[in-house]
This record gives structure tokens, sequence and C-alpha cells, in this order.
């Protein structure tokens, strides 16, 4: 009965989104159901357009706040996102949060792409942003961090910090390059993609996991950030084999308990506990991105729902 009392108390999280493609308008439908059964938000994943998902929103919810998880700066001119970003937050009527981010070096030169340098492109964007003029109101505006010295430029010039896939442990030691007015303030929006599969089979729940945790491994800013984390020799086996042309090899590399840190996997009972311990470790607005050990995106919303249901 203590147990049972105790996971009542659970706020319920954010969830994370992204428009599928032959499935976007179930992914508004969705996007409906998570708002009837009152999570604490949406956030869409720089999967496929964001802004444009953020747009949809803003017409088929009515009180559900939501937001980007993360738009890439360099992908449209600023003028454009700021102009987007103010119908967006007008529409919603005031329920849009602006996520942006400078995403991955691989990443941008995939596309032709050949950013600066993270922090300061990142507080050149949001000086210009926030200059656009005749757009009307911005968005509070949410930063993508990791390092240490991003989650502080977020303080300085944004209303909130988002990470993605960030190890627990460390959380406590990646907040404390905030100063105390924003941690203690509820205004300032602390968020965390966080990977989750929910199945009795915790070995499959784990592979899914390693599975979507894959492409990550490739990316160096991740691997640098998990080094500071305390996972120094699993980055270095990881580095090792990618250098070897051995990508194959990285489900292998991830330890259980790197994988229990960054992500959710397992029995409803397990997964829950892993969300109360994000909470108690800091995390203001944890989002689950679901993924399912036995079906596709619709599947593992239903799973996630249900996992509340049962409280």
């Amino acid at each position: 009965m203590e147990d049972a009392e105790r996971r009542t108390s659970i706020p319920l999280p954010a969830l994370g989104l992204a428009a599928v493609p032959k499935r976007k308008r179930a992914t508004l439908e969705l996007a409906q159901e998570i708002e009837r059964r009152e999570f604490a938000g949406i956030y869409c994943a720089s999967f496929g357009d964001a802004m444009g998902l953020s747009h949809s929103l803003a017409h088929v919810t009515s009180r559900i706040p939501f937001g980007t998880a993360i738009a890439n700066l360099y992908m449209r001119h600023v003028t454009d996102y700021a102009a987007s970003a103010a119908m967006i937050q007008e529409l919603s009527g005031g329920r849009f949060r602006f996520g942006v981010g400078v995403s991955h070096g691989p990443l941008n030169r995939r596309v032709g792409i050949e950013a600066g340098k993270p922090l300061s492109d990142t507080r050149a964007f949001v000086e210009k942003l926030r200059r656009v003029e005749r757009v009307g109101e911005l968005p509070p505006i949410v930063l993508a961090g990791l390092r240490k010295k991003m989650v502080a430029l977020s303080a300085e010039i944004a209303e909130g910090v988002v990470f993605a896939n960030a190890a627990r442990s460390h959380l406590p030691e990646s907040l404390s390059a905030l100063p105390a007015r924003r941690r203690d303030d509820p205004a300032f929006f602390i968020g965390n993609m966080i990977p989750t599969c929910i199945c009795e089979d915790i070995e499959a729940a784990a592979a899914v996991n390693r599975r979507t945790l894959t492409l990550y491994l490739g990316l160096p800013n991740y691997r640098n950030y998990w080094k500071e984390a305390g996972y120094v020799e699993e980055m270095e086996a990881v580095e090792r084999a990618l250098d070897a042309g051995q990508r194959d090899r990285l489900p292998d590399l991830m330890t259980d308990a790197w994988l229990s840190d960054c992500s959710l996997f397992g029995p409803p009972a397990r997964v829950l506990d892993g969300l109360e311990a994000w909470y108690a470790a800091g995390l203001r607005t944890p989002i689950l991105v679901p993924a399912s050990a036995v079906g596709n995106q619709m599947k593992a919303f239903e799973e996630c729902f249900g996992l509340f249901d049962s409280l």
C-alpha cells in the first residue's frame, strides 16, 4: 500500500512526439489524446518538422503546453523562425515554448551546414531573434543543453533548458551551472527527453533503447558529455569501435548501468521508479519518448498511457 500511495503522487510527465510519415493526421489525434489525459506537455522532436507540428498543435489542442525540442537554429533564417514562433505563440494562446539549439556537427554537415561555435552562435541567434520587428510576441526560448557552459547560457539569455538523453546521476551537477534564482523559479523550464520502453521483458525493452541511442553514440558532443558524466571507459570503448569501423558493436558496448542512467525501460514498476528518481534528481519536466518492443509508435503510446492508467 505504501508503494502504491507513493506512486500516485508522481506528477504526470510530458511526452515527446514526432509526425511520422503517413501517420501525420494520426499524430494530431494522438496529441489530442495526450491533452485529454492531462500530461504535462507535448514536445516535438527534431525528427521531421518540429515547427510545422507545433503549428498544427496550436490548432488541434486548447490547453496543453507544447514546444520544439529542438529546432535546429541553422536550418532557417532567424527572421523566419521569429515569424513562425510568434505565429504559433499567438494562435496557441501563449502555450508554446521555442526550444532551439545547434544540433551536432555530423548531422549539420550531412545537410550541407558548416556550423560555428555553439555558444557564440546560440547567443547571436537569440539576440537577433529578439530584434526582429513586427512579428508579435515571441514565446519563451528554451536552449538545448548538455555541457555546463550551455546550461549556464540558458540561465543568462533564455527561459529554460532542455536536455536529451541526459544521465540522471549527472543531472544535479549539470543543474549546478544554473544560478539559484533559475533553479528555484518554477517558470524556468528544465526538461529532458528520455527514451522510454515499457515491456515486461526487460532485455527486449533494453534492446529497443540501445537501438535508439546508437545514433547518439556516433556524435562527439554526446560522447564528451557522457565522459563528463563519468562514463569514460564506456565512451572510449565506443570510440575505438567507431575508429575501427565496427559500428555494429555499439549495442554490446552500452553497459546496463549507462543505459539505466540515460533511459527508462522494463516493466511498469521499474519505469515508474525511474521516473520518480528523475524528479528527485531535479528534473522539472521529464519528457518521455515512447518506443515499443512489440509495435510501432502508436503501440508505444498505448503502452505509455497504460502505465499511468495503472496509478
